[in-house]
């Protein structure tokens, strides 16, 4: 069976999408669609700018969700997901590639994401950092600790794959996570050059934000389940799809249990579609008896 999945932040590149675009009537027309939508030239930054332009997270977000998008969509009849899943922003991409949101609703709540989660990054200093080469459970455990000593909140954000999790909290709870999984034996405990915690308690103020949007965005049964990040598991009803999108920014992203339960039920080819192969990657060490691709390969 066929799986398509879709990257977060942190896949974009100067450049995403230019070939695309100058090479496709339908890709041209959804990216000047997403201009106009955005009210102003999202393309010409994705194309021309600066890795610091793209970096922001008010540009990152809607241009790794287009590219995403874009790419799917522009396969035709190659497009043809028994199951889609998307890490953390690239469940919206997920959740439009399979039917359940139009191109224009998801790129609009995608801004909005990315608006409302800037804003909760400048309210107050925290970050994040990656953790390899320990058991998931030791890393939940320093967390608990750490979060109990009052220096502020650390919790697992992102659970890639085995041996890699994304820690996410304020700066001085992080600084003493890493220094304490370090003594623990991790291989690494690095912090994130990113603006802010995602995917923990500190992005409330966005989750409120973004409740609103998604309350009245109108959201439609997919054509094929979609695995959600806040519970790994196939979702259909539109109820539950908007209740987990919601839950989503303070809740972690269990990628590892998305992509396991995807193949228990059957997925044994996954096309990754959008910027980088971060996700390739990540497939490939959760499973070794699957095959894992971008769309080109």
């Amino acid at each position: 069976m066929k799986a398509f999945v879709f990257p977060g932040q942190g896949a974009q590149f100067v450049g995403m999408g230019k070939e695309l675009y100058e090479s496709n009537e339908l890709a041209k027309d959804l990216f000047e669609k997403a201009n106009d939508i955005l009210g102003y030239r999202i393309t010409d930054i994705m194309f021309g700018g600066t890795d610091e332009d793209l970096r922001q997270t008010k540009v990152t977000q809607p241009a790794v969700f287009l590219h995403s998008v874009i790419s799917a969509l522009c396969m035709g009849e190659d497009f043809k997901p028994d199951m889609t899943a998307g890490h953390s922003l690239g469940e919206f991409s997920a959740l439009v590639a399979a039917g359940a949101l139009s191109f224009e609703d998801g790129l609009k709540l995608v801004y909005e994401r990315a608006m409302a989660m800037q804003k909760a990054c400048e309210a107050a200093p925290s970050t994040m950092a990656a953790i390899i080469g320990i058991a998931d459970e030791k890393v939940e455990e320093i967390c608990k600790e750490v979060s109990e000593l009052g220096q502020g909140v650390v919790v697992p954000a992102n659970y890639n794959c085995p041996g890699q999790l994304v820690i996410s909290g304020n700066v001085e709870a992080i600084q003493e996570a890493c220094k304490r999984i370090k003594e623990a034996g991790a291989k690494r405990a690095l912090p994130l050059n990113v603006g802010g915690a995602f995917h923990s308690p500190l992005m409330q103020p966005a989750k409120d934000e973004l409740q609103k949007a998604i309350e009245q965005t109108d959201i439609c049964q997919p054509k094929c389940p979609v695995y959600q990040n806040v519970d790994g598991k196939p979702h259909t009803n539109p109820e539950e799809i908007k209740a987990n999108l919601i839950a989503q920014l303070t809740s972690s992203v269990r990628w590892t249990q998305c992509v396991q339960n995807m193949i228990a039920d059957g997925a044994d080819d996954f096309t990754e579609c959008g910027p980088g192969k971060a996700l390739q990657g990540m497939i490939g060490r959760i499973s070794k008896e699957v095959t894992a691709h971008g769309i080109l390969n």
